[in-house]
């Protein structure tokens, strides 16, 4: 039985965030629109909630240093910070003179993507990146139906809905443009644009193309390559880009692009209801937002070699030899090829095979080497506390 979003306490992100608030006083948490930043925010104990969006709140906030003094060792929520004429000049105020005072702050996504904003409060505040829901929030929201979440997708209002919100996607769409991406990047051409993420939303998951979206959509192949860093740097669309030592055998410049929500893949390829052969493809999806949840970093790699072998992910933990990741619905379906081409060049290293139907994890040996069966709590479990090398 569903329940509502003001009833739920998500005990990850909560920890996500006392922790960064343990190594800066300002937590800057990003996300796409819908995603709870609010609710999360409002569901830590004792905090003081302002919303920047109500002209009064604006209002109490022209002087910064008559302010923040009232909310010395008190925890302060700045929600839809973007609103504030100068947010950069405020968090620099607060985390420079005002130290005892725990703030987090939400807004657009494209504020985090100005230069402005990174270069004016950088060494200033810790980030979190609240993901759409991943494994733990299934049980904190009392619904442990993964063809449930994979449907509709992990935006707590869509997921909580009793029926599919299929106008809800095109809202979206729609909200995302004008908010989003007018208040910022000010593209044109919001024809192209919507369609450019269609497409991608379309083919997420495989290898992109610049090339392929630019007839389509009736823009230049440039037009194409900025509207995607757009999308990247607001957490839309996510590139995975070949893990290579530049081997000639190897991809070493494709990357693959992954659509941020399983919900909007399957709103866009019309799948309703799931097929058994759609679910291969959105448990890759649901692997992927795990990691993302589990590293808060997007650095995630895949491998290709010219003979078009393929390993999901790969992950290259600092000092360490890559960790090969398979995607698998059921284990009976995992074949070895892929994963031995991989070691044939990269011979040292873990093999995880993440699948639906393990809920105990263990291990085969094959062609001399380790492979690892388990579920999706292991995997985050393997996760925690995993630093992986910027690339």
């Amino acid at each position: 039985m569903l329940i509502c979003l003001h009833m739920v306490q998500r005990p990850f992100w909560l920890k996500l965030v006392e922790s960064a608030w343990s190594r800066k006083s300002i937590v800057w948490l990003s996300g796409v629109r819908r995603v709870g930043k609010t609710f999360l925010c409002k569901s830590i104990p004792d905090i003081e909630y302002f919303d920047c969006e109500l002209p009064s709140t604006r209002r109490q906030m022209e002087d910064p240093e008559g302010f923040l003094p009232k909310f010395q060792n008190k925890k302060v929520v700045l929600d839809e910070i973007h609103r504030l004429p100068n947010p950069s000049e405020f968090l620099k105020i607060a985390a420079d003179h005002f130290p005892s005072v725990k703030l987090i702050a939400t807004g657009s996504s494209t504020l985090q993507a100005s230069s402005r904003f990174r270069d004016t409060l950088v060494g200033r505040k810790a980030e979190v990146w609240l993901t759409p829901m991943m494994s733990q929030d299934l049980i904190d929201f009392g619904n442990q139906d993964l063809s449930h979440r994979l449907l509709r997708g992990g935006l707590p209002p869509f997921f909580l809905s009793s029926d599919l919100p299929e106008a809800d996607f095109q809202e979206w769409m729609d909200s995302y443009w004008a908010r989003d991406i007018q208040e910022l990047f000010r593209l044109e051409r919001r024809h192209s644009f919507q369609k450019f993420i269609e497409l991608l939303f379309i083919q997420s998951g495989g290898l992109f193309e610049a090339n392929r979206f630019a007839g389509p959509c009736e823009v230049s192949r440039g037009t194409i390559s900025n509207y995607l860093s757009v999308l990247e740097s607001t957490w839309v669309i996510h590139i995975i880009r070949p893990f290579s030592t530049r081997r000639s055998v190897e991809i070493i410049a494709a990357p693959k692009t992954y659509a941020f929500d399983t919900g909007f893949v399957c709103h866009f390829r019309g799948w309703h209801p799931l097929r058994d052969d759609d679910l291969g493809l959105l448990w890759e999806h649901w692997v992927l937002n795990e990691m993302h949840s589990h590293l808060q970093s997007p650095v995630v790699h895949y491998w290709r070699d010219k003979k078009e072998h393929e390993v999901d992910f790969i992950l290259i933990p600092r000092g360490k030899k890559p960790i090969a990741i398979e995607c698998k619905w059921r284990a009976d379906h995992f074949e070895f090829g892929n994963l031995k081409a991989f070691r044939h060049h990269y011979p040292e290293g873990p093999n995880w095979i993440v699948c639906q139907d393990v809920t105990r994890g263990y291990v085969r040996t094959h062609a001399n080497f380790k492979v690892e069966f388990m579920g999706i709590e292991e995997l985050g479990t393997r996760l925690n506390g995993f630093s992986p090398t910027l690339k």
